[in-house]
């Protein structure tokens, strides 16, 4: 059975892990390695939904 995850991520912080992959698949280009694994996720993190919703902070 395949898992599904869910991130909850701030523009900021979806451009970072972006940034972030693209800048693993280049140093994986650089040393001559495979970057198969890095382009399916940054292809899915690049394309994936975004879905407006409400915090509440419950406080006891």
């Amino acid at each position: 059975m395949k898992q599904k995850y869910y991130l909850a991520l701030t523009t900021e912080e979806w451009r970072l892990m972006i940034e972030s992959l693209n800048n693993l698949r280049n140093r994986l280009i650089s040393a001559g390695r495979y970057t198969d694994a890095v382009d399916e996720v940054l292809v899915k993190v690049a394309n994936a939904k975004t879905k407006k919703f409400k915090i509440t902070e419950w406080r006891t």
